[in-house]
C-alpha cells in the first residue's frame, strides 16, 4: 500500500536502518528501522515491518508498524490492526483498527483551530466545580 494518491518519493526498506533528520516534501514509506526526526508534507506509512523511535509531524499517517514517539498530523491519522504506538498523538482525525495496540495520549481536535477544552466547556455550558 502506498499513500493515498499511490504517489511514493522515499522508501526506506526491509533490512535497512537510517539515524537522522529525514526532512521531505513528499511521502515516505518505511518498512526498515528508522531512529531520528521526520517532517513530511504529504503521507507517511510505517509498514508492518516498519520500527520507528522519533517524533512524526506530517499530513497524514498510517501506523502499521512499531513506534516510539509522538504524532502530530494536519489532516489524520491511521492506526492499522498490526500497529503497535507508544507515544501522544495530535490529529483532527483519528482511525483505530481493532487490534491494534497503543499507550499514550489523544488530542482530537475535529479540525478546529480553537482550544479543545474551550469547544468542550461552551458546548456543556456553565462548568460548576463541585463541593466537598
Amino acid at each position: 500500500m502506498a499513500t493515498r494518491n499511490d504517489q511514493l518519493n522515499s522508501v526506506i526498506g526491509p533490512g535497512s536502518i537510517f539515524e537522522g533528520k529525514f526532512y521531505i516534501s513528499g511521502s515516505l514509506r518505511i518498512d526498515g528501522k528508522f531512529e531520528g526526526e521526520i517532517k513530511t508534507e504529504d503521507e507517511l506509512h510505517v509498514g508492518e515491518t516498519g520500527k520507528v523511535k522519533t517524533n512524526i509531524n506530517a499530513r497524514n499517517v498510517t501506523m502499521s508498524g512499531t513506534m516510539i514517539g509522538n504524532i502530530k498530523a494536519e489532516e489524520e491519522v491511521r492506526l492499522e490492526k498490526s500497529g503497535k504506538l507508544m507515544g501522544d498523538i495530535d490529529s483532527p482525525i483519528l482511525h483505530i483498527a481493532p487490534g491494534t495496540i497503543a499507550q499514550g495520549r489523544v488530542n482530537i481536535t475535529g479540525g478546529q483551530k480553537k482550544d479543545v477544552k474551550k469547544i468542550v466547556e461552551e458546548a456543556y455550558g456553565s462548568v460548576k466545580t463541585p463541593e466537598k
